[in-house]
């Protein structure tokens, strides 16, 4: 039996935010467990001396998780903050969670080429040894805007993308993943150019995890994108090196439960894996639902290699959206979100989730779409209905709105408008689109008349934070800082697996106090 001597009962002091103690000891004292923070051992059974029945490490933020994932991307956590679109994750939660050891995406998605490559300038200006994530956010049916993308990412070499509302792979994903290719000194195929696709569906995630396809890899070759033997390496290469699994989350959804997401996902990793037996297992990450230290713990626990927060980045001071939104988004609960129909995806009727509390955009999204499934142009539309949604929803003609449609891809993609030009349902889909798609920009700017057409993306992870840091200094969001944020849910997570550990081993809950922020 070994005993401990001159030892010290644990303080309640000593156990906030884990203080530094690397192990505790549970000892009998009186038939009672009881936890000491340190002592010597002892063989000698003597009334001075404890019986030792555990030993406990105490669980460190910077083990939780895949160590592989902080090496390759050179990152103190197996943690990120994900991508919103039209810079919400904003240069400024990048450069904060940089200097904090943490990796940020910033929200590309929607912003300009020039406003995009300005991010990139802003961020290197600040962090310049520092690494950072550029979300590369689908555009279906627009492979030149992907590839305006993809130029941009290659010449300030932006080396880590995360991939994200891809239905299929596309050849300017591919052609950034392939051109990266290059073999190390030890003859392994090594790619400079990293991607993290978050995903939600399983057939997309298998082609992700998956060498990419024979046909898109020769229309690269033939318009000399890539070389043959960069060709021939991604025949034996995973398309992405990380898989974010997007369980129910703010934006883009198909609101799947991450406790069935994740085992599956995995297991089809296992498979491809014991298939083309990279040197490198394609990870596996959780988003969607993380905002709290049990919700991360439990993706962890799951075999999640890493966790990605969104939705409560977006209530934080450095995110790129209006004050007015962050107070709304603060006082968020777990029923006060909706899917609603979304903009980019609009004609497939993809969903994303928003808040429905204090506005009214997710009533107007759905009713703009039945329109589009029930009728063939905007002039079908009985005369009624199209009233109000001039005066409701555009406040202005459709002519006029139609012309600021025109002005908008007359920059970005000319070939929308003369596909529309013939093809009324199609024009019906922008016109409907723009008032999706400004419905955000209102937000993010805190219009003060459009305030119940506002758009914010939002998932019950912000309902459930909000619930967690009630009564803290995290309640009110001025006090919310985007590092102090992600340390707190890491930092919980180490200290409730040391809490759950201690509950096993028969402590009382009195000697295990709750987290102090």
């Amino acid at each position: 039996m070994l005993y401990l001597k001159d030892y010290s009962l644990l303080d309640a002091n000593d156990m906030e935010k884990n203080s530094n103690l690397n192990r505790l000891y549970v000892i009998k004292i009186d038939g009672k467990n009881k936890l000491a923070k340190d002592g010597i051992f002892s063989l000698k059974d003597d009334e001075k001396n404890a019986p030792v029945l555990y030993i406990l490490p105490v669980p460190n933020e910077n083990e939780l998780g895949d160590k592989s994932f902080q090496v390759d991307y050179n990152t103190k956590y197996s943690y990120y903050a994900g991508g919103m679109a039209q810079a919400i994750s904003s240069v400024e939660i990048v450069v904060a969670l940089a200097k904090a050891g943490f990796l940020g995406t910033y929200g590309s998605g929607g912003m300009s080429i020039q406003d995009i490559e300005k991010a990139i300038d802003r961020i290197r200006k600040e962090v310049p040894d520092r690494p950072f994530i550029m979300n590369f956010l689908h555009m279906l049916n627009s492979d030149k805007l992907e590839f305006d993308l993809v130029n941009i990412f290659i010449k300030k070499n932006v080396n880590i993308v995360e991939a994200s509302a891809f239905i299929d792979l596309s050849p300017a994903l591919l052609y950034y993943r392939i051109s990266g290719l290059y073999k190390s000194q030890d003859g392994k195929i090594k790619s400079k150019r990293k991607v993290i696709a978050k995903i939600s569906r399983e057939e997309i995630a298998t082609k992700f995890m998956s060498p990419p396809e024979i046909a898109i890899v020769n229309t690269l070759i033939k318009n000399k994108l890539i070389t043959k033997e960069q060709a021939s390496m991604a025949a034996n290469f995973p398309v992405a090196d990380d898989i974010t699994v997007e369980a129910d989350s703010g934006g883009h959804t198909d609101s799947r439960p991450l406790v069935s997401l994740l085992p599956a996902m995995i297991k089809i990793r296992d498979e491809i894996q014991s298939k083309y037996k990279y040197d490198q297992e394609v990870r596996i990450g959780a988003a969607g639902g993380i905002s709290t230290p049990a919700s991360a713990l439990s993706a962890f626990a799951m075999g999640a290699a890493y966790v990605v927060t969104g939705s409560v980045n977006q209530a934080c001071v450095e995110a790129g959206t209006s004050e007015y939104v962050k107070k709304m988004l603060a006082e968020v609960t777990m029923s006060d979100v909706v899917l609603s129909p979304c903009a980019d995806m609009f004609e497939l009727g993809a969903k994303v989730q928003v808040i429905k509390k204090g506005t009214m955009f997710p009533m107007n999204a759905q009713k703009l779409y039945d329109f589009y499934t029930r009728y063939k142009s905007i002039d079908e539309i009985p005369e009624a209905d199209k009233n109000r949604i001039v005066k409701n929803y555009f406040k202005a003609s459709i002519e006029d709105i139609w012309e600021e449609v025109k002005k908008y891809f007359a920059k970005s993609d000319p070939r929308q408008i003369a596909i529309a030009e013939k093809n009324p349902k199609f024009k019906m889909a922008l016109l409907f689109r723009w008032y999706l798609g400004n419905s955000s920009r209102w937000a993010i700017n805190g219009t003060e008349d459009r305030k119940m057409d506002m758009q914010i993306w939002c998932g019950q992870s912000m309902g459930a934070f909000n619930n967690w840091v009630k009564g803290t200094y995290l309640e009110k969001y001025e006090n919310r800082h985007v590092d102090e944020v992600a340390k707190h849910i890491m930092k919980g997570a180490a200290y409730l697996l040391l809490k759950n550990t201690l509950e096993e081993a028969l402590v009382s809950k009195e000697q295990i106090p709750d987290y102090k922020f």
